[in-house]
């Protein structure tokens, strides 16, 4: 059996949050023996896009996805859209699919939260978010959805 191979959709808006996310999450992936590839895009509502276009694609080759970004609350109510967009296209596409699709994007009220909630050492969302993707992952092969 190949190794299972998941795509890490990472929003950038926030470098240094998502790069502490990328982190957390590699890790957990490289520790459970996955290969990965990582993708960025500018903010949180193009990470199921291209989840999507990834799943969609002529040659699909990902068993799973991890999507990485972090939303911090400002002056308009932009932050609502962006967070609630986000978390339901992701859930669509798990669902309707049948992906394995952990989510790692941060919804927080101050960048101090970001940063604990993102710090590997930390809350480690991004591992918890790989975490996530492994375990549906796990179950779609008890279910005979992942060829062994």
């Amino acid at each position: 059996m190949a190794l299972p191979s998941f795509l890490i959709v990472e929003a950038r808006f926030y470098e240094e949050i998502s790069d502490l996310l990328f982190k957390g999450a590699s890790e957990v992936l490289r520790s459970a023996g996955v290969a990965f590839d990582r993708i960025a895009v500018p903010g949180a509502l193009e990470i199921p896009a291209v989840i999507s276009i990834a799943h969609h694609g002529a040659n699909p080759k990902y068993d799973g996805y991890v999507a990485l970004g972090c939303v911090i609350r400002g002056e308009t109510s932009h932050y609502d859209t962006v967070c609630n967009e986000s978390a339901r296209g992701l859930q669509v596409l798990a669902v309707q699919l049948a992906l394995p699709i952990g989510n790692g994007i941060l919804t927080c009220e101050t960048w101090e939260q970001a940063i604990v909630r993102a710090k590997p050492d930390d809350q480690d969302k991004g591992g918890g978010a790989a975490k996530a993707a492994l375990a549906v992952f796990e179950a779609r092969r008890r279910f005979g959805l992942v060829k062994p």
